[in-house]
């Protein structure tokens, strides 16, 4: 590696690493005492930190609930980005998923979930941020692969359904236990068994066509 990028390199490790810790720290609190009795300032004596560095990296405390879903995000793209080009779109979006997954922490992440539960008033942010950045995420890899533009209904429609199989997933896990990652890919697999095995020569032809302008002046008199 280049002596250049190995300081900006480090820089973003211990960045990640603060605020993973960061988010730990405020989690335990928030499922001991409740969101909106805890304070920025007793996350950041708890974290060690100043006050000043917890708002570098949270513009507010609802912030902190939003570090789960990015860091999910972040390593599904990775994920996604290393599954081989021919590979149909949604068996590697399961298989990116699965291993996206297993890789969080189960328990940090059940707290998480309480912690969002418990709290009404963080609920609508949080799954506006959830489905915003991992259908995003979802949506930006099904247009590259299908070959159809990004904001094309097809690639945005499977994210959606894709989406909403993780939340039946985690919901279900949530309440019955069981390991999340494999729920999840079993729901994946479900949603994969439906979608014929052509969609991508199938997508192209069908969304170049609903995204055709439509004559509107058809069966008019001239």
């Amino acid at each position: 590696m280049p002596t250049a990028l190995v300081g900006p390199k480090r820089r973003q490790k211990r960045t990640e690493r603060l605020i993973r810790e960061v988010e730990a720290v405020a989690l335990a609190l928030f499922e001991q005492r409740g969101f909106a009795s805890v304070t920025v300032e007793e996350i950041a004596a708890e974290a060690e930190i100043s006050t000043r560095t917890f708002y570098r990296y949270f513009p507010a405390k609802e912030d902190v609930l939003q570090v789960r879903t990015r860091l999910r995000a972040g390593e599904l793209k990775y994920n996604l980005a290393e599954r081989p080009v021919d590979e149909p779109p949604l068996h590697s979006l399961r298989l990116a998923i699965e291993v996206a997954v297993s890789a969080e922490d189960a328990v940090l992440f059940e707290r998480w979930m309480s912690v969002v539960a418990a709290t009404p008033s963080v609920l609508p942010t949080v799954l506006g941020g959830c489905i915003l950045t991992m259908n995003g995420t979802m949506a930006e890899f099904f247009s590259s692969r299908l070959g159809v533009p990004a904001n094309a209904l097809l690639p945005t429609i499977l994210a959606a359904a894709a989406g909403g199989v993780m939340q039946a997933a985690e919901t279900r896990w949530r309440l019955h236990g069981g390991k999340l990652a494999a729920l999840i890919s079993q729901g994946l697999s479900v949603l994969e068994e439906v979608v014929i095995a052509d969609l991508p020569s199938r997508a192209r032809s069908k969304v170049r066509s609903s995204d055709k302008p439509r004559n509107r002046s058809r069966g008019r008199k001239k």
